[in-house]
């Protein structure tokens, strides 16, 4: 697909040539013109603020809310007991249909037991923030502290304390992918069995905006409007009227502008359910904002995986099988699908391999942390950490490089469609040349040539990983609607926070319409005024929501070729169409009536809209597509870390970081840069500096910016970007997600990167976060 053309949202670069489409929502983002939820003012609105839970498991032996409740400006205080005694249902949604066991779905307010430091326990509604805080700090909870558990494993030994009555293992879910009596085969009589026992540390979503909502109940026509951050708004809507116990047709959800989502905004949380219930309650709008501690203490937390795995290996490199068990930390409840997600994981460990037999097993382990969900890449960089790591330490105890160990073994390009063991069906790929690529352009083979030492006495060391990306999927709808003038509005189901929805959607649409950008507008983000959709998760936007669009679009130029054709006095397929024209085709006639040469696309909207629409045809000129993939795309890459260490200190830098990605047709080369520059950025941050951390009691260490340390810029290496382009046929632009690669492939790629520079000294594995210090532990206990 093109873009714009020149004049209508280009920009010029210093010489005065094309830089490139500059991107539609730049400038309302950069002048401070956007508007999130916490920008929103309602002089009639009240502040909600939460009780939370000062212990990481405990029972609760009473609420005293007197004082609370006296303050002035308070207008209520509510507990568990209230949200029972109203019709609402008030728990969240959870699939506890997909485990082993039966346990409770999470209550907006805590019943008699918290199961997490910052469980939410009452809530308080006062005229502003600031009184909503006071009356928190005046509520008083009486607690029985219980014995806790953080740790997965741990949680699953005898005697551990238990979370539910119906989970009395702590095991939510026990998964089997893959087939485990020809994985067992494939280990009966190697030649090698390399092992790894590796964390997959636990990350929470720092988004530059904290979850918000603003809440308001129409009682005349007993329907709610709840303005919030959201990643999906119909999916919200959905999951709001689940816990008020509602139909969807009495919610309205709205997303605005959102700062940040990675999966963290696809969730439903009890801030948003209990600022509706309050507005209800008290017929008045409730505004409800968390702080940056609320939400790392109560939002969703990502990864948090023990692993232990094992690859079977002939003396040739060659990968006979590999056997994973891998526990999974769900936290304290089973948050929407967040229990049942590890289940699937291991559908990415063949990587970008041929391993004739795979078997994964999960267990998804309840503990008592915040809840664990979704974080940019879901699942994917767990897999793939996984299989990277162990490929490259089979490599180092064959003594065969990394990079040949890996060529060995892929995929090859005449294998696509290729159907892996653990059920993912690949589309397509030439995964050697993705490799050779990355390998050019890291100067790989000179990076050996000039060894692990250099005159400043540091470690270099080169790590190289490759990965497999599932993406797309479900179903999205796409409206285009021509309005008389012939300007044009597009709606889809999906939401931008970030990913230049707005950029891309109207390039396809004027590619297909040739017509300017400037004369569309894109609409998304309102569950009233666009049709049911799934949203944006999952690197799915352009796949799903782009390719409705565009079937919507050229039903729309099939109709408008109707009405040219009318007006031409031709058949339709005498009718040629560019540049926003329609014409008779060279050869054709028109009717001896017709005194017109060409109709524009504005006129045609213009008939579309008139008197004088033809009798065989509808007025109007709109169309609605909901599409759903034929199948997975599966984007591709290889990406390269150069490190170096001083020994005597453990410090780390991070000299160059080299991306090659395969994301099928690149449709915006620049949001495409974007995206992979974001994700890497945050793939760095999990693999040297961000964990989330909890003590033995369940409490939150890292509970601020302050101790969670998330990279700044000056962290970062220029990021070296490169790609090939394989386009993907199970949709009709070809295109792959290219969301989540950097998260999926930066951390393996870093860690490989230390182990090979420290390799030398007999370390073998180094658990993320690679701080210095875990970096100078590695160094002195291998001394």
């Amino acid at each position: 697909m093109t873009g714009p053309r020149k004049g209508e949202n280009e920009s010029e670069d210093e010489a005065g040539g094309i830089a490139g489409p500059a991107r539609r929502e730049d400038e309302a983002l950069l002048t401070g013109r956007a508007e999130y939820t916490d920008d929103l003012r309602d002089p009639d609105a009240a502040h909600l603020a939460f009780v939370r839970s000062e212990y990481g498991h405990a029972e609760i032996e009473g609420i005293d809310a007197t004082a609370a409740a006296e303050l002035e400006g308070v207008l209520g205080v509510y507990t568990w007991d209230d949200v029972a005694a109203s019709e609402s249902p008030g728990v969240l949604p959870s699939s506890t249909g997909s485990l082993d066991c039966e346990v409770p779905a999470h209550p907006v307010l805590a019943r008699d037991r918290v199961r997490y430091q910052g469980q939410p326990i009452a809530a308080v509604v006062a005229e502003n923030r600031y009184r909503a805080r006071d009356a928190v700090d005046a509520v008083a909870v009486d607690y029985d502290p219980l014995e806790a558990v953080v740790d997965s494993v741990e949680a699953t030994a005898e005697g551990a304390p238990t979370l539910f009555d119906g989970a009395p293992d702590n095991v939510a879910a026990t998964t089997d992918q893959g087939d485990r009596e020809a994985t067992e085969d494939a280990f009966d009589d190697p030649e090698n069995v390399v092992d790894i026992e590796l964390e997959n540390n636990r990350l929470i979503s720092s988004a530059l905006e904290p979850r918000a909502a603003l809440a308001e109940y129409d009682a005349a026509e007993d329907r709610f409007t709840v303005t919030m951050t959201s990643q999906s708004p119909h999916g919200h809507r959905q999951k709001l009227a689940h816990t008020l116990g509602l139909s969807e047709r009495q919610i309205r959800v709205i997303s605005p502008s959102v700062g940040g989502g990675f999966g963290h905004k696809g969730h439903h949380h009890p801030g948003e359910a209990m600022a509706a219930w309050c507005a209800r309650d008290l017929e008045r709008p409730v505004k409800w904002t968390a702080t940056r501690s609320e939400n790392y203490l109560e939002g969703a937390h990502g990864r948090d995986h023990r692993t232990t795995a094992e690859l079977a290996i002939d003396d040739d490199g060659a990968i006979r099988g590999l056997r994973v068990e891998t526990h999974a930390n769900v936290g304290g409840y089973g948050l929407d699908g967040g229990a049942s997600m590890p289940g699937w994981y291991g559908g990415l460990l063949s990587s970008q391999y041929r391993i004739p037999a795979i078997h994964c097993e999960t267990h998804a382990v309840f503990t008592n942390t915040a809840p664990v969900h979704s974080y940019r890449g879901a699942g994917r960089p767990e897999a793939i950490y996984v299989t990277e790591r162990l490929v490259d330490v089979a490599a180092r105890e064959l003594g065969i490089d990394p990079v040949e160990f890996r060529r060995r073994n892929l995929i090859e390009p005449d294998q696509f469609p290729y159907e892996t063991p653990v059920g993912a069906s690949y589309d397509s790929g030439d995964y050697e040349r993705g490799l050779e690529e990355a390998l050019e352009l890291a100067d790989y083979d000179d990076l050996r040539a000039r060894g692990r030492d250099r005159d400043d006495g540091r470690l270099r060391g080169v790590g190289v990983a490759c990965y497999t990306e599932s993406t797309g999927g479900g179903f999205e709808s796409g409206v285009v609607r021509v309005h008389r003038d012939g300007g044009v509005t597009v709606s889809a189901g999906t939401h931008s926070h970030g990913q230049g929805h707005e950029t891309t959607y109207a390039n396809l649409v004027a590619d297909v319409l040739e017509i300017p950008t400037d004369d569309i507008d894109v609409m998304e983000g309102d569950s009233d005024s666009i049709p049911t959709g799934t949203g944006t998760f999952g690197s799915r936007s352009t796949i799903v929501g782009g390719s409705a669009i565009v079937e919507s679009a050229e039903a729309v130029l099939a109709k408008a070729r109707r009405f040219a054709a009318d007006r031409l006095e031709v058949e339709p397929d005498a009718v040629a169409y560019g540049d926003g024209e329609f014409s008779v085709r060279d050869g054709a006639e028109s009717g001896s009536g017709s005194s017109a040469d060409t109709v524009s696309f504005a006129d045609v909207a213009g008939m579309a809209y008139g008197w004088g629409v033809p009798e065989d045809m509808d007025p109007g000129l709109e169309e609605t597509t909901f599409y759903e993939p034929d199948g997975t795309a599966y984007t591709f890459g290889t990406h390269v870390a150069v490190v170096a260490i001083d020994p005597e200190t453990g410090e780390l830098e991070l000299e160059r970081y080299v991306a090659v990605d395969d994301c099928g047709e690149r449709l915006e080369p620049t949001i495409v840069e974007g995206q992979v520059h974001g994700g890497v950025a945050q793939g760095i941050g999990q693999a040297v500096s961000e964990r989330a951390s909890y003590d033995g009691d369940g409490t939150l260490l890292t509970n601020s910016l302050d101790s969670y340390a998330v990279p700044r810029a000056s962290h970062l290496p220029e990021i070296e970007t490169g790609q090939t382009v394989t386009p993907s046929p199970r949709n009709p632009l070809g295109v792959k997600g290219i969301g989540e690669a950097g998260t999926i492939a930066a951390p393996p790629a870093v860690v490989n990167a230390v182990v090979d520079a420290l390799a030398h000294l007999g370390v073998r594995h180094v658990d993320m976060p690679l701080t210095d210090e875990a970096i100078w532990r590695a160094i002195r206990d291998s001394k």
